[in-house]
């Protein structure tokens, strides 16, 4: 078996129609379900931090249970489990006169529940890294609660929410190449059936690593790119150079960041 170079070239550069469809589908089913987890695990956060025992137990288990299961099985039996036991089936819809398949549906609800269970626990650190002490000082001067978690909590806690959400998309985008299993026509599964039916085994699987890669790269550009823009308000140093973060060159030293305290801006 030799390496066909012209092909792996010709995929790379050139990828076929149905090959950047799965590209697309990869990108858009990554970005809907990593919205809507950051909106679900928000949810799951503030009930874990509930004065309410039945929220903070409901949020316990629903974290225990998705963290620890495979997404895999999950995937499964969200598609075919709930269907097989009449529970519900997903069907295909058209949205806007878009064709949206009922696999492509439950791959989203999937990897939406399963990364959403790891976003509460990224909300609920990022909430309780700012000194309690704020919050308290908020609600003597007259705030509500939900003001001064909307006007003095979050704003420094997105900082420091920023690099671990943002690792969890990079995580989600690899993760939907298991979507396969569902019959999701993303870009792993439109590789594997290229390699189906051409014998080029290695040449498209690396085609498609490659892509994968190009993902990550350009995810971790936008993310400095938002933690540099943070840093920027916050008055601190800006983020670690991009190619530092790509290849591993760490400094020795980091100096001690503190979170700065914000005052209350009053409306104008």
């Amino acid at each position: 078996m030799t390496f066909d170079w012209s092909y792996f070239w010709q995929s790379l550069l050139t990828p076929s129609p149905q090959f950047l469809n799965g590209l697309a589908l990869t990108i858009i089913i990554s970005v809907v379900a990593m919205a809507l987890a950051l909106v679900l695990g928000l949810f799951i956060a503030l009930m874990g931090r509930s004065r309410f025992i039945p929220f903070r137990l409901f949020a316990s288990l629903y974290i225990w249970v998705i963290r620890g299961t495979p997404l895999l099985v999950q995937l499964v039996i969200i598609y075919t489990g709930f269907a097989a036991a009449g529970l519900f089936r997903f069907e295909d819809v058209d949205l806007f006169g878009a064709l949206i398949k009922g696999a492509v549906q439950a791959a989203i609800v999937g990897l939406m529940l399963n990364e959403s269970a790891y976003i509460s626990e990224i909300v609920r650190s990022g909430l309780e890294s700012v000194d309690r002490g704020q919050n308290e000082a908020a609600l003597s001067l007259g705030m509500t609660p939900l003001g001064a978690m909307r006007r003095i909590i979050v704003p420094q806690a997105i900082r420091v929410m920023v690099p671990p959400l943002g690792n969890s998309f990079n995580g989600l985008m690899k993760s939907t190449s298991i979507l396969s299993i569902i019959g999701v026509a993303e870009m792993f599964q439109i590789g594997s059936t290229m390699s189906s039916s051409t014998f080029k085994v290695f040449e498209i699987y690396i085609v498609v690593a490659l892509y994968y890669l190009l993902l990550t790269t350009v995810w971790t550009f936008v993310q400095t790119a938002i933690e540099n823009a943070l840093n920027a308000r916050a008055g601190l140093p800006r983020a670690e150079p991009v190619l530092k973060r790509l290849f591993g060159f760490r400094s020795r030293r980091h100096p001690a960041v503190t979170a700065p305290v914000l005052q209350p801006v009053d409306a104008a």
